[in-house]
């Protein structure tokens, strides 16, 4: 019932237009004695105008087929057929076509823009927030270990932990950033090679802090063949999924990270303890630039999960998410199209 309620919303102006269309129509052919045929003409490209101003190609089409129709079978003569004897009425009918094609490009256009406006206001609070905090915390933190001559070697190493990780979270961000582009510009073409998942698993824990890796992450792999597949892409994708992971747990809460092999496939599955989430919440994470309701305090750019999405496509499989046992499972199938011959 939602699908349907959100399909009608989408494309509720063409029923509009036709709504419309029907009513001019019917008004036109009434007082059809006292309009002139100019009038009428001019009357029945107002359906027109109004698909096209949304920028759809195909319902412009149509609607202006429909149009043309009614106009010409209605009131051109001969009436009640689709006979045109005057060439300026042929020309009538392509201004039809030509309205509607100038104001649905304007519209695209348009739309274009805007959502170019969108993506630059997205990266202009990315650059302000999500880089800046962790920038400060680097800043704030070297100049209180400078500043502080006789801090004890405990208490600088905590510091120094900071700064590493604050400094992790900015290369997370920039290489998301990066590949964001790249993914969106379809720059990118797989580097296949055999991957393993236990050695991409050792570089990814590299980008979070020693207290992450010790205490609240719990790693189960399966033993699996190695996998055909881009290393890069793929340790990426477990870093996002990770990170992801670490920052909408509930504190001191574990993550769990799962890989195995399922018919012809690798299976990675994460979890991790949070609040409750809808459904229709969780469709939308692996949007670029969806966050959570509620998340503000949280930082993030929305993209990692994005990035996440398009790297699992490029390489043929599917990812999902669900909530499960006051948390949410993210599920990732990575076909297998090629297998390692072991000697």
């Amino acid at each position: 019932m939602k699908n349907s309620n959100f399909k009608y919303l989408n494309y509720g102006y063409i029923f509009k237009a036709l709504g419309i269309l029907f009513v001019i129509t019917l008004i036109s052919h009434v007082f059809r004695e006292h309009l002139d045929i100019i009038n009428i003409g001019l009357i029945h490209i107002i359906p027109v105008v109004i698909v096209a101003i949304h920028g759809n190609m195909k319902a412009t089409v149509f609607i202006t087929l429909l149009s043309v129709i009614f106009f010409n079978f209605l009131y051109i003569p001969p009436l009640y057929s689709f006979s045109v004897h005057n060439e300026l009425y042929i020309w009538s009918f392509i201004i039809f076509g030509i309205v509607g094609w100038i104001i649905t490009v304007q519209a695209k256009n348009l739309h274009t823009q805007t959502k170019q406006n969108e993506l630059r206001e997205s990266l202009l609070h990315i650059i302000s927030h999500d880089l800046r905090t962790p920038l400060s915390t680097i800043h704030g933190t070297t100049n209180l270990i400078l500043s502080n001559q006789n801090l004890d070697k405990n208490s600088i190493n905590n510091l120094l932990e900071d700064i590493n990780y604050a400094s992790l979270r900015m290369k997370r961000l920039i290489t998301n950033l990066l590949d964001s582009a790249r993914l969106s510009g379809g720059e990118i073409n797989l580097k296949l090679d055999w991957c393993d998942f236990e050695d991409i698993i050792g570089v990814d824990l590299e980008d979070f802090s020693q207290k992450q890796n010790d205490e609240l992450l719990d790693i189960k792999i399966d033993e699996i063949a190695l996998y055909w597949g881009d290393n890069m892409l793929l340790t990426q994708l477990i870093v996002n999924l990770l990170d992801n992971a670490f920052k909408y747990s509930i504190n001191n809460t574990k993550v769990v990270l799962k890989i195995k092999s399922a018919n012809d496939a690798i299976k990675i599955e994460i979890f991790n303890q949070s609040s409750h989430i809808d459904k229709a919440k969780l469709k939308n994470i692996f949007d670029k630039f969806y966050r959570l309701e509620d998340t503000n305090d949280i930082s993030g750019s929305g993209i990692g999960l994005s990035i996440c999405k398009s790297i699992v496509n490029l390489h043929g499989g599917s990812i999902k998410a669900s909530s499960v046992n006051d948390g949410i499972l993210i599920e990732v199938s990575l076909p297998v199209i090629k297998k390692a011959k072991l000697v």
